[in-house]
């Protein structure tokens, strides 16, 4: 029976908070992403047929990993079933491995570790290409469908759905461990487990699709993540800096958004609402990050730019100088016309937006970023300040067809309908995919 929109609505928002617990807790008994993937959609499934009859649950990811188990359960004891013909089933299901022990239960519920952290070195073996390692961690841990991440790499969602699928196949075929690697291995995996992070930041950050400008749940795993990956690399600056760099970010969110969650973009945000525990966390991250020594990566770039925002108590008083040379570094160490859309926006702050205009200009003939909506955010946004009011709106209309979250497009609608007192820009938007075209 399908549920009504309500009760939809609702399973998919239970969903969101729950499937990448939910998932990285069968991936660590069944040992196989994907199969843990096909039982958590199952509970979905079940959860979409009970509940507008019964409700939602009080515990609603209780319920969803209860019946998950119980499907995991009969295919444990199946296997054991059939032990003499465990390798042809392997063959055909992926090989549930026998090591998950005759204690199915107690192994169900074994916390001991990071289910999470596992889920995502796992999906960031070197066994799968470098764009799939991003893909699949971004659909399992995040949640986000196939459209959101395809936003987010500027990349075709077809492209997308065929990377995941692969992947999935890979890790069953070649029978990755679900484990967090140590070692040499780790450092081999952590230049893609740092970049899923910083994506699953971002997309919290400023959510692609939706009615919601902020998804404040994803900032929160991607900094719980981040946290613990600094532990486990201690001496390798570029954790440090994602961490410094999300850390400071993270504390403007309470800012970004009005009291109807309407966006307020960086230059009218009251920085009073700035989080000052998570500015000095973040200052700290980086300070451990540059003692490191060594030539700055791009993450301990982005957070020294995300530092002059958070030493400045007010938007006059801002670097934008040391920004925009900033954002000259990052283009020559991750070039990517996201990156140089980002040094248009402070260049225009720092030299005027005539200056801003001319980089932005080059941009347009670029075809990465021909629906990439901000593209024309910013040049409406540089335009209005020339006093260029008509073709401003003509940008602002055009990025608000481009973009798929309700809030924003509201925003950009609103900006092209007044074309009033100047809004900000949009430089609070860190680059979505450093590295990337």
């Amino acid at each position: 029976m399908a549920a009504p929109d309500a009760h939809r609505a609702t399973i998919e928002a239970v969903w969101r908070i729950e499937s990448a617990r939910l998932i990285a807790g069968l991936a660590r008994i069944v040992r196989d992403v994907g199969i843990a993937e096909e039982l958590a959609q199952d509970a979905l499934v079940a959860a979409m047929e009970q509940w507008p009859a019964s409700g939602v649950p009080d515990n609603p990811g209780a319920w969803l990993m209860a019946t998950a188990r119980h499907r995991a359960i009969d295919m444990v004891r199946r296997e054991k079933r059939f032990r003499r013909r465990r390798e042809e089933l392997g063959r055909a299901r992926g090989a549930l491995q026998s090591k998950a022990g005759p204690d199915v239960d107690a192994a169900l519920d074994d916390d001991i570790g990071d289910d999470l952290l596992r889920l995502v070195f796992t999906a960031c073996h070197p066994a799968l290409p470098a764009e799939s390692r991003v893909a699949l961690t971004l659909r399992l841990v995040a949640g986000l469908t196939t459209e959101e991440i395809g936003r987010a790499f500027l990349a075709p969602e077809t492209t997308i759905a065929q990377r995941i699928v692969r992947a999935k196949r890979t890790l069953t075929e070649k029978q990755v461990e679900f484990e967090v690697p140590r070692g040499a291995e780790l450092a081999s995996r952590l230049a893609s487990v740092l970049e899923v992070i910083y994506l699953i930041f971002t997309e919290g950050y400023t959510a692609t699709s939706g009615d919601d400008w902020l998804r404040p749940g994803l900032c929160e795993e991607a900094l719980r993540l981040g946290r613990i990956v600094a532990e486990l690399a201690p001496k390798e600056p570029e954790v440090h800096g994602m961490v410094a760099m999300m850390e400071l970010q993270a504390s403007r969110l309470r800012a970004r958004i009005g009291p109807a969650g309407e966006p307020i973009l960086l230059l009218d945000q009251n920085r009073a609402r700035w989080d000052q525990l998570l500015i000095r966390r973040g200052l700290e991250a980086l300070r451990r990050a540059e003692s490191l020594g060594g030539e700055p990566g791009p993450y301990v770039v982005q957070a020294a730019i995300a530092a002059c925002h958070a030493r400045a108590r007010e938007a006059s008083a801002t670097d934008w100088v040391r920004i925009a040379a900033l954002y000259g570094v990052l283009a020559k160490l991750a070039p990517s016309p996201v990156v140089e859309l980002n040094r248009a926006v402070a260049v225009s702050m720092a030299e005027g937006p005539a200056a801003g205009l001319v980089i932005v200009d080059t941009l347009t003939r670029d075809p990465a970023l021909r629906g990439y909506h901000l593209l024309p955010s910013v040049r409406g946004d540089l335009l209005f300040k020339l006093s260029r009011l008509k073709e401003a709106q003509a940008e602002f209309e055009r990025a608000a067809a481009m973009t798929r979250n309700t809030r924003e497009r509201d925003l950009l609608l609103a900006r092209a309908r007044a074309c009033g007192p100047d809004e900000g820009s949009s430089a609070d938007t860190p680059p979505r995919t450093p590295g990337r075209g």
